[in-house]
């Protein structure tokens, strides 16, 4: 898959140091047509697209069979999330770096990636080559965050990578992935089968899910999951 005889350069702030491959990335997003875009941008003589994926499961299946250098990932995305996709990727494999790529300005998400242990968030709006260099920020081992979005928030608290929850309530990782599906119409039986889990434990963690937020209905789930990111 990797052609050792090619000799790239890797830009950094610092300089230029030779590489003996290209860098390795994964991309994730539910629509087709931009996967297909970045794709087209990406995939040349100093990154090598390994794999493309259209939901957050598939993500993280393919993040741990392929190992890439770095992820450019969506924030809402079908079955799990890019938060949710992002933190089971770095459990298992913290040398992966992430770099988040949403439509969402709120700076609230832009802070939950942060403390998930992302590299990077950077807005769909920017050019090509605010892309690029944000990549190649990240490879270098710096964060890339938009300034106007997450300064103040940076300078004022330390990341929490990886933990168990987040500002989304005191929600388990299988509580948000349970949340996320239900938030997307699925019914009990069908994310049963997704999470390889019995329908009665997914009605479980429903209400569980449920108490915890303060909500009452499946209605009122999907309004929450609409309103933090969780779904699109």
């Amino acid at each position: 898959m990797l052609n050792s005889e090619v000799v790239q350069a890797r830009r950094s702030a610092g300089g230029t140091e030779p590489r003996l491959r290209r860098w390795r990335l994964i991309l994730a997003d539910d629509h087709k047509i931009l996967l297909e875009g970045l794709r087209t941008i990406l995939d040349n003589s100093e990154f090598e697209v390994v794999a493309t994926v259209g939901d957050g499961r598939s993500l993280v299946t393919a993040a741990a069979a392929l190992r890439p250098d770095l992820i450019v990932t969506d924030l809402s995305m079908p079955l799990l999330n890019g938060l949710d996709a992002s933190r089971q990727i770095l459990r298992h494999d913290p040398r992966i770096k992430i770099l988040m790529l949403s439509m969402h300005q709120n700076s609230s998400y832009a802070i939950d990636a942060w403390h998930a242990g992302v590299r990077g968030y950077i807005l769909k709006t920017a050019e090509s080559s605010e892309l690029i260099a944000a990549i190649r920020r990240v490879l270098d081992g710096q964060l890339c965050f938009e300034p106007e979005m997450t300064q103040a928030a940076l300078n004022s608290a330390r990341p929490r990578e990886n933990e168990a929850h987040d500002s989304r309530g005191s929600l388990t990782q299988r509580q948000r992935e349970v949340l996320q599906m239900l938030a997307e119409g699925k019914a009990p039986k069908e994310i049963a089968g997704i999470l390889g889990i019995s329908a009665r434990t997914v009605e479980f963690h429903k209400y569980r899910i449920m108490d915890s937020l303060g909500l009452h209905s499946v209605p009122e789930l999907a309004v929450y999951a609409t309103k933090k990111g969780i779904v699109g």
